[in-house]
């Protein structure tokens, strides 16, 4: 199930949110070998002071962290706007009903005990659970699209899972991989695509008061 942390309300969830800082070392730094900073063994950037709203992916059974994703609102400071411009030479989307994702990861120590066809199967549920509260959550703030920024990697995972998204301005290398801006329809044919690929019908946030209005900031 997917939990969702507000970033003012962080300090009330410390263990999960060091995890997923924890998390976000071992997949951007250490797997990915992004130009992220790590500092003792935590990623932490400065969006993440701009109080966030956090989804964590935690196992139904142990409550074991399983992934995480960021959420910002593009009217404020966010990545594609102030760290990739580069892709958006006409300038990055800022609109109240307009979300940015970024920062979305699986959680390595879920899966590198499992054999590679569990292991595949880990990231595939995850990563689906993950858009799914993505899009439960925008829904019930009313927004109404997310973009993101992300590699050609993740736009094959996408297309796998039938999660359809626009690519906006010019698509570019950065480093070793051709980047993407893209953006996300929020809507109910996306949730239920989403589901049936992922097998995940019934809703996927934890908490039911949460979608009501999860971040009053951002709506």
């Amino acid at each position: 199930m997917i939990t969702i942390v507000e970033g003012a309300d962080r300090d009330h969830h410390p263990h999960l949110i060091d995890e997923m800082f924890r998390m976000r070392a071992a997949v951007f730094a250490d797997r990915l070998e992004w130009d992220v900073t790590v500092t003792d063994g935590r990623e932490i950037d400065r969006f993440d002071a701009e109080d966030p709203l956090y989804l964590l992916s935690l196992d139904d059974r142990t409550g074991a962290l399983q992934g995480a994703v960021r959420l910002l609102p593009t009217t404020g400071p966010n990545m594609l706007r102030d760290v990739f411009p580069v892709l958006v030479p006409g300038g990055a989307p800022a609109s109240p009903l307009i979300w940015e994702s970024s920062r979305f990861a699986v959680n390595p120590a879920t899966y590198n005990a499992c054999e590679r066809a569990e292991a595949n199967h880990v990231v595939n549920r995850t990563t689906i659970e993950l858009l799914c509260g993505i899009v439960e959550v925008c829904q019930s703030a009313g927004i109404e699209h997310v973009v993101s920024v992300f590699d050609a990697r993740m736009a094959r995972i996408f297309r796998s899972i039938d999660c359809a998204f626009e690519v906006i301005g010019t698509p570019t290398r950065i480093g070793r991989t051709m980047t993407y801006a893209g953006v996300f329809d929020m809507s109910d044919d996306m949730r239920e695509r989403l589901g049936d690929a992922g097998r995940l019908l019934s809703p996927v946030l934890a908490k039911v008061e949460a979608q009501q209005n999860p971040n009053p900031r951002y709506a």
